[in-house]
């Protein structure tokens, strides 16, 4: 057998030795291999990922901005309008992810801020235009008052019948102009301006009417029990409001239908319901019209509207300052119908008839009964015992009488059976008498202010007395129907 040599040995223990060192030195390479490629696989994956929030951030950034243009030239002048008028939407996001977070917090606060800025100017903008209108209706009014009393002096002191006509015909202008600035005036927060006694209620109403334009179509019914007044702090005010829903009646009706007001009184106060036959209000102006009667926030003149509506804000005002209230609903007639409740406590009275008679203008009452029922009075008044008058002395005509305002008949020549006025004739008086009596040193007599007076009243009784009896229509306001 022949023995393997020594050097073989070696060499195949060295090749053995080299193979196993060899084999562990794959086995590690190849290890490090997989664990280079393990790293250089998440290595792709991580810069994948990074790409991808890199363009999920670049789309988010680029969606931000078309949020901000959205908001500065979209929702921040819808925001504008809708101060102005509550009505119109202001719209949201553009995109809908950013809704909640804060990206969208942040747009509101914007929004937010914006309002409030934008609120608080408009405000101190509103309260100087009102200040100055406030200043300037006031000096206005009080020349117009001035101008009244003077055409009123004029009426008294020139018996021309033309004259009298065209003086007349100024005055009812000149109330018209005096309406439309006490209403102003009252919207911007200035005292009415007229200081009134306790009037009552059926002159108030007639008085409210004639300050009108078609004020003849205007029928008041009066149902009250008992002499009821107006205390005078609450006259003008409430006269303005009756006043202004008059007109809205008139004038949101044909000029031949009526406009009748009923006066009707209750346990607990007295109502003035105003009913017209006109084309109505839809329930969205209905509503409007309530805010403006009720509401209890500061009113803006940007919200009457272009060209302003300032009826239903003045009588706002006044309502949320005197105590008495304004209901605004349909008219089973098919117009509007308008109730204005006036408590007793603390805006009514009773007054005296003997010693304070009511205007001839004012319609009658109807007190059927009246004793065995309660009166409308303030806590702890008592009602004045009426009596008959021995004789008949003219009543003053109502405070609030403009003198376009046609006179009634006076009721106490009407008879107890209801029938004709009779009219109070004078003595015919020959042309030879009338010379006679005439002084010749001065054929033109200069009368007194009351002989003026007088004979004024006696003219206005006795028109319209002839007009009664023959049932003619009442003298027609110099404007004609034209609606205001």
């Amino acid at each position: 057998m022949t023995s393997i040599p020594e050097a073989l040995l070696w060499c195949l223990s060295a090749g053995t030795a080299a193979a196993v060192v060899l084999a562990a030195l794959s086995i590690r390479a190849s290890g490090q291999r997989k664990a280079l490629r393990g790293r250089l696989t998440a290595a792709e994956e991580q810069n994948s990922a990074t790409l991808h929030s890199n363009t999920e951030l670049s789309a988010r950034l680029r969606a931000t901005e078309a949020e901000i243009r959205h908001l500065a030239g979209t929702r921040l002048p819808d925001l504008t309008l809708a101060l102005a008028h509550p009505h119109v939407p202001v719209r949201g996001l553009m995109d809908a992810r950013f809704a909640g977070s804060e990206t969208d917090q942040a747009l509101n606060a914007v929004l937010e801020q914006v309002s409030e800025a934008i609120t608080k100017e408009r405000a101190r903008v509103d309260a100087a235009a009102q200040s100055t209108l406030r200043g300037a209706t006031t000096t206005i009014q009080a020349l117009l008052y001035r101008l009244q009393t003077a055409l009123q002096e004029m009426q008294h002191r020139y018996d021309d019948p033309n004259v009298a006509q065209d003086l007349l015909n100024a005055d009812f202008l000149n109330e018209q102009a005096l309406r439309r600035i006490q209403a102003t005036g009252v919207v911007c927060g200035a005292w009415p301006g007229l200081t009134r006694e306790d009037s009552y209620l059926a002159e108030l109403v007639v008085g409210a009417a004639s300050r009108l334009r078609g004020y003849e179509r205007v029928q008041v019914s009066n149902q009250l029990r008992d002499p009821v007044a107006v205390v005078a702090r609450a006259v003008e005010p409430i006269a303005i409001t009756v006043t202004e829903l008059l007109a809205n009646a008139l004038h949101h009706s044909h000029r031949e239908l009526p406009v009748t007001v009923t006066l009707q009184q209750g346990n607990r106060g007295a109502s003035v319901i105003i009913d017209d036959y006109g084309v109505g209000m839809h329930e969205d102006e209905v509503k409007a019209a309530m805010e403006l009667l009720a509401s209890d926030t500061d009113l803006l003149l940007t919200q009457l509207g272009d060209p302003p509506r300032s009826g239903f804000a003045a009588a706002g005002q006044l309502v949320r300052q005197y105590g008495f209230g304004v209901h605004i609903e349909s008219s089973p007639y098919g117009g509007v119908r308008a109730v204005v409740y006036i408590p007793g406590d603390p805006l009514l009275t009773l007054l005296d008839e003997s010693t304070q008679p009511m205007s001839v203008m004012a319609p009658l009452p109807h007190r059927s009964g009246a004793s065995d029922r309660p009166a409308v009075l303030p806590t702890g008044a008592t009602a004045p015992v009426p009596h008959t008058p021995t004789s008949h002395t003219p009543a003053p005509a109502a405070p609030e009488q403009a003198s376009g305002m046609p006179a009634q008949s006076d009721p106490a020549a009407a008879p107890a059976d209801g029938g004709l006025p009779r009219r109070r004739r004078r003595t015919p008086v020959t042309e030879q008498e009338q010379d006679q009596s005439l002084p010749r040193t001065d054929p033109v007599r200069e009368r007194s202010p009351e002989e003026a007076a007088s004979r004024w009243a006696a003219l206005q009784q006795g028109t319209e007395s002839g007009r009664a009896a023959a049932h003619t229509e009442p003298p027609r306001s110099p404007e004609g129907n034209a609606q205001p």
